[in-house]
């Protein structure tokens, strides 16, 4: 992979923040965007904006070919086996929400469990939470060894032949942990649960296959992956989006509307009610282009690469604390001596470098992890090594600035 011809496809990367060149390294937060996507957008506003689905006009046409078209190129980017399967949402916490509240407002009672993992971002805990008020089930976490891996061999005192639902992020947007998320999935199955996966933070990453994966569902958003923000997917296996309802309700998603009663749509539409998000879709759709012409293979062994020169680099750096497995995806998150990280990532952004700092939607984790908060390198296709040893020589100006001020 030409990582310095990938880079000059990205307009913003070509710019100075504070007098100094960007050093973008919060791609786990949101990634960039390349020109090709940029343009489709404007593309599309400027030459067939119109709604889908319901005209048959020309522009109306355009506008449903582009937007059907998208959903394909995501089914064969997951590996779903068919369009009925992939659900438009506005990103994977609308997703995650739909599952929790149709699946399992109607499958889950006082004696069921749900289990998920500590490592959970907000996002893959709060709807089950509160999905275990609203039915009474129960929320339970599976057991995290010491270098924030899942003990796969306690899973089996964890999930058991009460447990509904299994919920885990395919990849932590803190550790950088892989969870063995198709191990997970087959002992779900082998109680009698469905298991749904984050992939938020895998899906632009490294190859994902959701009929391999055997999940019942898996949520990710448009953002993360070079596309826009707004739109993201949830995959669902036919049979059971067929048996669940609903949660949003109107124009778009029904089939018949009488006075006292409605029907819906069938897959997908039933569950994308009102306009959708046309160009988001769109601008997705072009995202997935792009990264299957770099391919999957290539950016996720560039990112392990750049994780593990990052990890390398920092052991010559005093007072680093780097927390996470060995082996991780491209994500380095950390903390410097008694420095608040919130004041390092100020210091490095005075420097052009932009990392992210505080509990990432993920507080439990930090609990878990005995800090108030982190901060976290981010890395993507569009990053190398000088990025890496910029961020490194400004972590070392950081420990002096502080050092002057309080030593």
């Amino acid at each position: 992979m030409d990582v310095r011809a990938v880079r000059k496809q990205f307009p913003i990367l070509d710019q100075e923040v504070n007098g100094q060149p960007l050093v973008y390294l919060d791609s786990a937060a949101t990634s960039q965007k390349p020109a090709q996507v940029i343009e489709a957008l404007d593309d599309y506003y400027r030459r067939y904006n119109s709604n889908v689905h319901r005209g048959v006009h020309t522009l109306g046409t355009l506008a449903t070919d582009g937007y059907e078209g998208a959903r394909e190129k995501i089914r064969k980017f997951i590996n779903a086996s068919s369009t009925e399967e992939v659900i438009y949402t506005r990103g994977t916490t609308t997703a995650i929400n739909l599952v929790a509240q149709s699946y399992g407002r109607a499958n889950l009672g006082p004696d069921d469990e749900i289990v998920i993992t500590p490592m959970e971002h907000h996002s893959n805990i709060i709807p089950w939470q509160q999905l275990a008020k609203a039915t009474g089930a129960a929320l339970k976490y599976l057991e995290l060894r010491k270098d924030g891996t899942i003990d796969m061999d306690k899973i089996e005192e964890t999930i058991t032949d009460r447990t509904k639902i299994v919920a885990v992020m395919h990849v932590s947007n803190v550790l950088g942990t892989i969870n063995p998320v198709k191990e997970l999935a087959a002992a779900a199955h082998k109680h009698g649960a469905v298991m749904l996966v984050d992939g938020a933070q895998s899906t632009p990453h490294m190859r994902v296959d959701v009929q391999d994966l055997d999940c019942d569902f898996f949520a990710f958003s448009s953002h993360k992956m070079c596309g826009p923000t707004g739109v993201g997917v949830l995959y669902g296996k036919k049979a059971l989006l067929e048996a669940m309802e609903p949660v949003e309700f109107g124009g778009e998603m029904i089939d018949f509307v009488g006075l006292q009663d409605s029907t819906w749509k069938e897959l997908p539409w039933k569950f994308e009610g009102g306009t959708p998000i046309i160009a988001g879709a769109i601008g997705l759709g072009v995202a997935i282009d792009f990264l299957e012409e770099i391919g999957l293979d290539d950016i996720e062994q560039h990112e392990h690469e750049l994780a593990q020169y990052a990890m390398e680099q920092l052991k010559e750096v005093d007072g680093i604390t780097v927390y996470g497995p060995k082996h991780r995806a491209g994500i380095v998150t950390f903390n410097c001596d008694d420095v608040h990280p919130h004041d390092v990532a100020t210091v490095l952004d005075a420097d052009g470098i932009a990392v992210r700092a505080g509990h990432h939607c993920a507080q439990p984790l930090m609990k878990w992890l005995d800090v108030s908060a982190t901060a976290r390198a981010s890395f993507y296709l569009y990053n190398t090594k000088d990025d890496v040893d910029t961020f490194v020589k400004g972590l070392n100006k950081t420990k002096e600035y502080f050092g002057d001020v309080f030593g």
